[in-house]
């Protein structure tokens, strides 16, 4: 691998040059505000006054269609000098950093194993044989190499035209006049002397331009074209049926005689369709919803009301403690139940979406897909803990979704700087190769290969093309060979960096013996460095940590795995060595670039929530798609059409004003009876389809299609309140001094505003507007792109505050959802049919609390800063606000969940109750309380559609989590505010996916932990409260039933409860810790002896003194 420094140009495939990563300390560079832009043709696309302005107001738009001819001044780039950049790009390594040069480190090999895919990273093709010539031969656009003579000379392209002109000829290596002359315009190419011919009809897709009339109301901002090129004489000496102002609908649509073509006037008699449709709850399930509510509220304040007048003179405590503990659990029921008030669903229309988007029309007759560009996040940092092939197969998922090609882009942040995380996703870019056609041939579904391969049902229904049995097979074949490689990627960079580093001792040791022939050689001591395939070091971390190569103190990277494809479909060839035969499918792969933002030590990493603004302002730069799809590393796309549904709401009518479309998280892996109630069903289907109603759901860090602009801190278009600081003059300040970024913003929101095809349609783009060529992603991009990575490129911006995702919380997902709902902006839940994404859950007790833990610790910090839902502005919908409030103050709940939990067992052992007596009253309160509930909850099954079961075992959950993972936050949180002690950030450890005997035996695996203690020390109080009191009203002269009753009946209440935290404690036989059989003796050991000296048997002398309670 050789590492040249390179300048910011466009560059030939041998030329490189240097960038100097910006100083951090100088001054923020004026606003350049931009009216237009340079396309790769060079022409120049002007933005109208209206496209800046993110307020549209009422303006109705009218489209038609403007053919600009090829002029000098507007030439397409040769194709042939495009790929060359490209291909430059996506074989280099790009590094930097901070007070650091920006290098680009040409590759020839990324990965040990062969790939061949056009688009993959690192040079194709072999070299040149010609002598001082380091060229790749000539390839088609199948990356195959072009050889022109018969005895197979491999030569370059440059070369190749040196012998055709100079040369007479006559190939260099058999000394024969060349017979192939298909490749004669190779050789004769020039771009600069390129006649300019008319061009054909056919060939107008590459230059034609959506545009928009305004009505006389706004105006219009036109800049020609620029140069001294005769228009005129160009435009009217010609024949041609195109030109400037030329808003005709050609016969056929596209200049062709073509019967599949649709007329404009049918196009006018269709009836606009929506994208999206609501639906409503049947009233004859959410009105009785509604009056449960209201009844079972007015009966808690009457219960409270009768509680605080009648209260136990002959137990106080008990009292006190209980009328306190209920008013708080009404308080908290009513910040849950409230924002229940308004449920909706919604439905999707796909069809709808391919004939506005993908169709012909008057604005786009070849129908080129019309869709907006997605880019995709996925987030990893740690290869041990998430497994590669987990992320490798996410990353197939999404290379294989069912959306234009040309319009998606993955990105793929890998927090840690891992070679061996890089080298799995060159692996992963390289058979999806295979993959990926496989996908689109057959229609496979789910596109995770691991997850098809392993399915339980027949994976030969409805499949009826005779070659998919051949083709599955060899398909699974590669699968389990690419498996076997990621697998053996660890002890085969292991290995290669202990051959590199004895051959750097051996020459070290050379090197020193030469200088010191006389003297003694002293051992040589270099640094034990991490190697690529290609034999240089590795600029990320390394196995051994070293200065400036640790997980925090480590270069920028940036690698293109996959190079954009092209704006055009490529079929595969007709080739019998190939695996599968692919002459009808599509063989274009998206942009696959890894990201690794460099981190040294005394910046503020911001964990996940930096990672994901690093990744937000890379993308802009190199593919700039308006909406961005947040993915973990664990959660693949089980939808191949996932991206479609949500693009539907963006799309839409008024979809101008909504920030994110979240998904419901759906996992695998989990045991059949959900022991933990890791589905997490009452949330995601019962919680978030209420949310919907109102402003929207909350955002959960997964499964989230954001519009770019709203994570970039604007308000919703239409919005009252106007913020004067929302100006391009600030722009520096708030997103840094990136020209590149804040160029790419009005870009951005222009392409994410839905279509103006319908008068209603505010603040919406012209139909045909995306079908232009996309930019070309040169080595100056990729070079900027590695600048806002830097550790110190937020340094006095924005970013983390207001701009992209917030910090300052380990739940950095739900303050970043909040912000944007405090700013007027509306989010939509998108339930589909098929599940959209699916991921992993930890099914093990002692992983689960943690994971609850991480998540209630967030949410205190939340309370307790200014994102706390009491601070929200007027533009929050009041009960949207109360849901946010009720997410900050869930946890503090577990406080009096654990008094009482201890107040049955404190009501057995002293032998009073939390009420005088039993009476009717108190009685009639219970039971309509607890009827009330189970009507509310079957109700809500009714309305969601999740299971009875599902609801209990959230209800067992929330009570095994309140008493300790929730205790453990609280503590956690107040420590954070009142002295400062940040928390501690978790990675939750991901399953391999790896088949193996027992595909549960996580569940059994009992690992101790300190936040235990409170359930286990609740069971043990309560069950030997049931003994005593039993055995006490036994025995006792005037046995107090009632009592007893009373307290037994609330402590089975919490025992059951508890049942599968006790369950899980058992795990199997032996696999116990000895700990938790040692921490259950000592509390039942300890509450006997407290019991005995508090209550000591008649006749027997008394432990310690009197002891009674008030």
């Amino acid at each position: 691998m050789s590492s040249k420094p390179f300048k910011p140009s466009r560059l030939s495939h041998s030329q490189l040059a240097t960038y100097e990563a910006p100083d951090c300390e100088k001054p923020p560079l004026p606003p350049t505000i931009t009216f237009g832009r340079r396309t790769p043709s060079g022409r120049y696309i002007s933005y109208s006054r209206d496209d800046l302005d993110s307020e549209l107001g009422s303006v109705d738009f009218t489209s038609y269609r403007v053919d600009l001819p090829l002029t000098p001044d507007n030439q397409p780039m040769n194709p042939s000098i495009s790929q060359k950049l490209e291909q430059y790009v996506s074989s280099s390594l790009f590094t930097g950093g901070y007070n650091s040069v920006t290098h680009a480190h040409l590759m020839d090999k990324v990965i040990e194993s062969q790939a061949n895919h056009s688009q993959m990273a690192g040079a194709k093709g072999s070299s040149c044989a010609i002598r001082g010539c380091d060229c790749k031969v000539m390839s088609d656009e199948h990356g195959e190499d072009i050889l022109p003579c018969e005895c197979d000379f491999k030569i370059c392209r440059d070369c190749y035209k040196d012998a055709a002109k100079a040369g007479d000829g006559i190939c260099p290596g058999c000394k024969e006049p060349y017979k192939n002359t298909e490749l004669d315009e190779v050789a004769v190419e020039d771009l600069n002397g390129m006649p300019l011919p008319l061009p054909p009809s056919g060939g107008w897709s590459q230059m034609e331009s959506g545009m928009s009339v305004v009505e006389p109301t706004k105006s219009v901002l036109v800049r020609s074209q620029t140069g001294d090129f005769d228009h005129n004489r160009w435009l009217f000496e010609t024949k041609g049926t195109y030109g400037y102002g030329s808003a005709i609908w050609k016969k056929g649509g596209n200049g062709k005689e073509d019967d599949d073509v649709v007329e404009p006037t049918e196009f006018m008699n269709r009836p606009w369709r929506p994208l999206t449709r609501k639906l409503k709850i049947s009233a004859a399930v959410l009105s009785p919803y509604r009056l449960i509510i209201l009844i079972r509220m007015v009966v808690l304040i009457l219960f409270l009301a009768w509680r605080v007048k009648h209260k136990n003179t002959d137990a106080i405590w008990l009292w006190g403690m209980s009328v306190v503990c209920e008013i708080w659990f009404a308080f908290s029921w009513l910040l849950d139940q409230l924002p229940k008030l308004c449920p909706i669903n919604r439905s999707t229309d796909l069809n709808v979406l391919r004939e506005k988007f993908e169709m012909p029309s008057p604005t786009n007759p070849t129908g080129k897909s019309d869709l907006p560009g997605i880019d995709v996040f996925v987030s990893t940092a740690d290869p041990e803990k998430e497994p590669p092939l987990v992320t490798a197969n996410t990353i197939l998922s999404i290379l294989a979704a069912d959306y234009p090609v040309e319009k998606l882009s993955c990105y793929v942040s890998d927090d840690g700087g891992a070679l061996l995380t890089f080298e799995a996703m060159a692996e992963a870019a390289s058979f999806a190769n295979v993959w990926v056609p496989f996908c689109r041939k057959h229609n496979i579904e789910p596109r995770n290969p691991e997850s098809y391969f392993n399915l339980k049902r027949d994976p030969y229904k409805n499949k009826v093309k005779p070659d998919f049995v051949k083709d599955r097979r060899r398909v699974k074949r590669e699968y389990d060979e690419f498996k076997v490689r990621i697998n053996g990627l660890p002890d085969s960079i292991r290995r290669r960096s202990d051959a590199f580093h004895a051959r750097e001792e051996i020459k070290a040791m050379k090197l020193q013996r030469q200088h010191n022939e006389d003297e003694l050689v002293q051992p040589v001591k270099i640094p034990k460095a991490t190697w690529m395939a290609d034999d240089a070091h590795w600029p990320g971390t390394w196995l051994n940590p070293s200065p400036e190569h640790s997980r925090g103190d480590h270069a920028g990277i940036i690698q293109v795995m996959l190079k954009p494809p092209s704006d055009e479909p490529l079929f595969g060839s007709v080739d019998d060595t190939k695996l599968i035969e692919l002459t009808d499918v599509d063989i274009r792969l998206p942009l696959l670039v890894y990201v690794s933002r460099e981190k040294r030590p005394g910046y503020d990493h911001n964990k996940k929530a930096g990672a994901m603004n690093a990744l937000v302002r890379a993308s802009a730069i190199m593919s700039n798609g308006p909406f961005i799809l947040n993915l973990d590393c664990d959660h693949y796309i089980y939808n191949s059409k996932a991206m479609r549904e949500g693009m539907c709401f963006m799309m839409d009518r008024g979809g101008d004003r909504i920030c994110y479309v979240q998904f419901p998280q759906r996992f695998e892996g989990i045991d059949p009876s959900d022991r933990y109630a890791n589905h997490n069903t009452v949330f995601f289907d019962v919680n978030m389809r209420a949310l919907d109603g109102l402003q929207g759901p909350v955002y959960v860090g997964t499964g989230c299609l954001f519009r770019r602009v709203a994570l970039y801190g604007f308000d919703p278009p239409r919005s009252k309140e106007r913020h004067p600081e929302m100006n391009l003059s600030v722009f520096p300040k708030m997103f840094g001094n990136s020209t590149f970024l804040i160029d790419s913003i009005p870009v951005a929101e222009f392409q994410g505003r839905p279509l103006a095809d319908h008068p209603s349609v505010k603040n919406g783009r012209p139909p045909g507007a995306l079908t232009v060529l996309r930019e070309l992603l040169d080595a100056s991009t990729v070079a900027e792109a590695i600048s806002v990575i830097s550790c110190c490129y937020e340094d006095k911006t924005q970013w983390g505050q207001r701009v992209g995702w917030i910090y300052g919380s380990v739940t950095e997902d739900v303050v970043t959802g909040y912000r944007m709902h405090n700013r007027g902006w509306k989010s939509v839940y998108c339930v589909t049919k098929r599940d959209a994404f699916r991921g992993t859950a930890p099914i093990n007790l002692t992983d689960r609390l943690h994971q609850v833990l991480r998540w209630a610790t967030g949410s205190v910090e939340i309370f307790f800063s200014r994102n706390n839902a009491l601070l929200a502005s007027p533009r929050m919908k009041f009960l949207q606000r109360i849901a946010y409030l009720n997410v900050g103050i869930y946890p503090f709940t577990s406080i009096f969940l654990i008094v009482y939990c201890f107040l049955p067992a404190l009501s057995l052992f002293s032998g009073q109750f939390i009420v005088q007596t039993l009476n009717v009253t108190f009685l009639v309160y219970l039971l309509t309380i607890t009827v009330t509930l189970c009507v509310l909850a079957v109700l809500e099954i009714k309305w969601s559609g999740i299971e009875l079961e599902e609801w209990w075992r959230n209800e067992q959950f929330w009570l095994i989590g309140g008493t300790s993972a929730h205790l453990a936050a609280v503590l956690q949180g107040l420590l954070k505010v009142i002295a400062g002690t940040e928390i501690p950030f978790a990675l939750t450890s991901k399953s391999a996916g790896d088949v193996v005997d027992d595909e549960f035996a996580d569940l059994y695996i009992v690992k101790w932990t300190s936040i235990m203690i409170p359930p286990i020390t609740i069971m043990m109080v309560n069950l030997i409260a049931i003994a005593v009191g039993v055995s006490r009203t036994i025995y006792s002269v005037i046995p107090q039933w009632s009592r007893l009753l009373g307290g037994v009946f609330f402590s089975f209440w919490v025992l059951t409860h508890l049942y599968p935290f006790a369950k899980g404690l058992m795990g199997r036989r032996g696999t116990t810790p000895t700990i938790v059989f040692v921490w259950s003796g000592l509390i039942a050991i300890t509450i006997s002896l407290l019991w005995v000296a508090i209550n000591p048997p008649a006749g027997t002398n008394q432990i310690g003194g009197s002891f009674q309670f008030p």
